[in-house]
């Protein structure tokens, strides 16, 4: 039968990295998990990035040729969610097509957001076929030093 060993320091700190490491992982894959199941047929995913500051969290979509009334932008259950429809401009004469690279149709676009953010105050910019969505962060409630004055009843 073994014996249970107690944990060294080092070997707690080998412990917690590989706790991250695995949560980071986790996440990563419930994203390619999201993105893989919000494909439908005909539908089309626009690039996006996605950055933090201390601040704010921006998302930036490429959506050229796309109108802000054939667009939504939403936020959800912690996902940023951009759809719509991309549409073709209606043919001046006969055109016989030798290349079509371009993405036409309905898009949906789903980004999960790990930051608390304030829903009421974001802010969405449709610029040169870019899409600019601005999210302020909530300020972490945790994690600060308070300090507590101790008073003496002397």
């Amino acid at each position: 039968m073994k014996q249970a060993v107690p944990l060294t320091v080092l070997e707690r700190g080998d412990l917690e990295r590989l706790r991250s490491r695995v949560g980071r992982l986790f996440l990563a894959l419930q994203e390619a998990a999201d993105l893989v199941g919000a494909e439908k047929p005909g539908a089309w995913l626009p690039p996006a990035d996605l950055c933090e500051s201390p601040s704010c969290v921006t998302v930036r979509v490429e959506l050229p040729g796309v109108r802000p009334e054939h667009m939504q932008v939403s936020l959800s259950g912690g996902h940023l969610r951009v759809t719509g429809r991309k549409r073709k401009g209606a043919p001046r004469a006969v055109i016989s097509h030798l290349c079509s690279e371009r993405s036409y149709g309905q898009f949906s676009r789903s980004i999960p957001l790990r930051w608390p953010v304030r829903a009421q105050e974001a802010t969405a910019e449709l610029r040169d076929g870019l899409l600019t969505v601005r999210l302020p962060k909530i300020q972490e409630r945790r994690g600060g030093e308070i300090k507590i004055e101790v008073k003496s009843d002397r």
